[in-house]
């Protein structure tokens, strides 16, 4: 391994026994083509399969490989930070294991870096067709969601998978917020970008890690990591319940005078207090939320915990 390669590739793994010998089997070919000086690091993120066994029997005969290996499940936004904390290239790709992010696209990405004198570039999903509509809707109204409500605008179909200078992997890695979304952070580091598209292809092998709920709670991560606007909602909305409740209030007091004093229903009156109850339950939740995350970085606990390197 030379001491600054020209690639370093980051791969995050948890529980990715089925797809890891897919992978290398795919990526090596391509990076040895491309002639240059690489290495790539895995981050085990606590597997609880074979995964680390598997990578330790790949070192064996791919000397470019570096193992990081956390002590405990830590999440793939911290492994990827792990990941570009221990990579030394001048260029570093993160990418997923099982194959979606295709190893055969980093030529291209490679030759747009060096040709277009760019710092990033983004492989931007084209074609989302095996994705289930379900997913392909819900991405979409997270990309306009963030872009809407948030400063920061970030790439839409586009995902961890990218090329980035050494001189913005050393601006990511000086950001230090525990609650990391990723996403946010390498669009928050700025710098000149390009785009090359390709079709996300399915996995090869194992299954995803992300299902519905997770992913609705990284999204809100993202938002409350990037955007006070869930605060400015709760304060717009109740200025407009208050509003609402002056103006009925004022007629109440109208009628009274005019037409007398009638007895109000039960039914409408338990609705208000279910409907008002909701409203301030929901402003504590979002204001729980931002708490939450003020209270988990005053703390300074480490991002990861790493268990040995090999």
């Amino acid at each position: 391994m030379t001491e600054n390669p020209e690639i370093s590739i980051v791969l995050p793994c948890y529980n990715e026994s089925e797809a890891v010998d897919s992978f290398f089997g795919r990526i090596i070919p391509v990076l040895n083509k491309l002639a240059l000086s690489y290495e790539i690091i895995c981050v085990n993120d606590g597997s609880k399969d074979d995964t680390l066994e598997k990578l330790i029997e790949i070192k064996k005969t791919v000397s470019q490989v570096k193992i990081v290996d956390f002590s405990k499940n830590f999440g793939k936004d911290a492994a990827m930070s792990a990941g570009l904390d221990f990579s030394r290239g001048k260029c570093v790709i993160p990418m997923d294991c099982d194959l979606q992010d295709p190893p055969e696209l980093i030529p291209e990405m490679v030759k747009i870096w060096k040709s277009q004198n760019v710092d990033v570039v983004l492989a931007k999903r084209e074609d989302r067709s095996d994705d289930s509509l379900a997913k392909r809707l819900t991405a979409w109204l997270f990309y306009k969601s963030f872009n809407q409500f948030s400063d920061l605008e970030i790439p839409e179909n586009v995902g961890d998978f990218r090329l980035m200078d050494r001189k913005v992997v050393n601006v990511v890695n000086s950001f230090h917020e525990r609650k990391r979304f990723m996403k946010g952070l390498f669009a928050l580091a700025g710098f000149k970008s390009a785009y090359v598209g390709y079709k996300r292809p399915v996995r090869s092998g194992g299954q995803s890690k992300w299902n519905y709920w997770k992913l609705w709670n990284y999204a809100l991560d993202g938002i409350t990591s990037f955007s006070t606007f869930p605060l400015k909602l709760s304060t717009y909305f109740g200025l407009f319940v208050t509003l609402l409740a002056f103006l009925r209030g004022g007629w109440i007091l109208i009628r009274t005078i005019v037409f007398g004093i009638d007895v109000p229903g039960y039914a409408s009156l338990m609705t208000a207090i279910l409907f008002f109850g909701g409203v301030q339950l929901l402003s504590l939740g979002i204001i729980g939320e931002y708490l939450g995350r003020i209270y988990l970085e005053t703390k300074q606990r480490p991002l990861y915990v790493v268990k040995q390197i090999l």
